[in-house]
């Protein structure tokens, strides 16, 4: 259902790969070119690194297009100006060389092979300063780097996560015990040395397994986490709380799908896949009430306390499916105005979605990180009554092959 905002936004004049959409055209710096990185071919991390950046923009305005052909039309992709250093969580893997020389890197794509790497195009340059500092130390203080085959050692990954907007830094030391003998020393070299760190925490991960963080932790300096903010919106990130890795990039998607939804300050907005809440409390301002529904209790408890600290009391978060939620409401009469759903990369399965067309929304705003299960829930969501007026993608990781797209439905009668 197209009102009088939707209809000014879709005669507005189309804007070239490139463009923020927010008033003149971005600044393009060298996207006529490439940014050649010496250890893409052996990392696999960067897909898009040999093309220049407008044409790995043009090169994902087509895969949407042609993915979305027939469902609905598709604007201008929203690009960054500054497409280097995007990435605010950086994380390390620790290994040795054939000296037996501490180094830090990456998995090679699809493998355990550690690819070393002391400057990455897409990382935050201030994480990566870090990362080489405390390689460098771990001879002196005689940490040994943890061996995945035999299973020793100490060190295994090196997490680091930098405020976009605060400045903040947190470092996340990721060891196969909480015992760090001469701990207290080399926390104290690190922070004068990186006088930025803001906190660091030591997390113990002594099982086999490929997953980076553990479960236990204590906090060596500082409070054990950082803030920042989106759209104006303060967020406690703690080590294992999901946040976006490009949140200047973020903030582009998410003012996007609010823009795109239509909003008036009387709507009821159900955000169907909440996690911590983000989106839904970037969105908070602009509506009557606010409803998250995630199924992970650790996301709705930091939810929750995200929506404490910024003072929102129109939101209430909800740890239950919600697509048995969605089902519930509609039996007991509750259709809320807008549906806000941002699923994994596989999308949203055919439960989900049908518990969707029966709450019948007024509108969705679907928020995907996949064009290609994109493309396959709009064509259940079409059959099902609804209209996809418009899709936009934004590139959330440039170099990359992902693209994201906000996509609005409406007309469900």
């Amino acid at each position: 259902m197209a009102n009088d905002q939707s209809r000014r936004r879709q005669q507005e004049p189309a804007r070239r790969p490139g463009d923020t959409g927010r008033g003149a055209p971005a600044d393009r710096p060298r996207q006529d070119r490439a940014f050649r990185c010496p250890v893409a071919a052996r990392c696999g991390g960067c897909q898009l690194s040999h093309m220049p950046y407008a044409e790995q923009l043009a090169l994902k305005q087509k895969r949407v297009e042609e993915l979305l052909h027939g469902l609905c039309p598709v604007a201008p992709i929203l690009g960054m100006s500054q497409p280097l250093h995007y990435r605010n969580k950086v994380h390390a893997v620790l290994a040795v060389d054939k000296r037996g020389l501490p180094v830090s890197g990456v998995y090679a794509m699809g493998t355990h092979r550690v690819v070393p790497v002391q400057h990455c195009l897409i990382e935050d340059e201030r994480a990566d300063r870090i990362i080489q500092t405390i390689v460098s130390m771990l001879p002196r203080y005689k940490l040994r780097v943890y061996n995945e085959y035999t299973h020793r050692g100490f060190l295994r990954h090196v997490v680091i996560r930098t405020g976009h907007v605060t400045g903040q830094i947190m470092v996340v030391l990721v060891a196969t015990s909480l015992s760090f003998p001469g701990g207290r020393d080399f926390v104290r070299e690190l922070v004068e040395r990186h006088p930025e760190i803001t906190t660091v925490v030591l997390n113990e991960n002594s099982r086999q397994t490929s997953v980076v963080l553990g479960t236990r932790e204590t906090v060596l300096y500082g409070d054990g986490f950082m803030e920042d903010s989106l759209c104006g919106k303060v967020f406690r990130i703690s080590p294992q709380s999901f946040y976006q890795v490009n949140a200047r990039q973020c903030e582009v998607l998410y003012r996007t799908a609010i823009d795109m939804a239509g909003l008036t300050g009387k709507e009821t907005l159900l955000d169907a896949y909440c996690g911590t809440g983000t989106i839904g409390l970037c969105a908070a301002d602009h509506i009557e009430r606010l409803i998250g529904v995630e199924l992970n209790a650790d996301a709705v408890r930091d939810a929750r306390e995200n929506a404490r600290r910024n003072g929102v009391e129109n939101a209430t978060f909800l740890c239950e499916d919600a697509g048995r939620f969605m089902v519930r409401m509609a039996r007991e009469g509750f259709r809320p105005d807008v549906v806000l759903m941002d699923p994994p990369r596989a999308g949203s399965d055919e439960p989900f979605l049908r518990s969707l067309l029966t709450l019948a929304p007024e509108r969705i705003v679907y928020v995907s990180c996949n064009p290609e299960t994109l493309a396959r829930d709009l064509r259940i969501l079409v059959r099902g009554g609804y209209r996809a007026e418009k899709a936009v993608p934004v590139d959330m990781f440039p170099f990359t092959e992902h693209v994201e797209t906000v996509v609005l439905l409406g007309g469900k009668k």
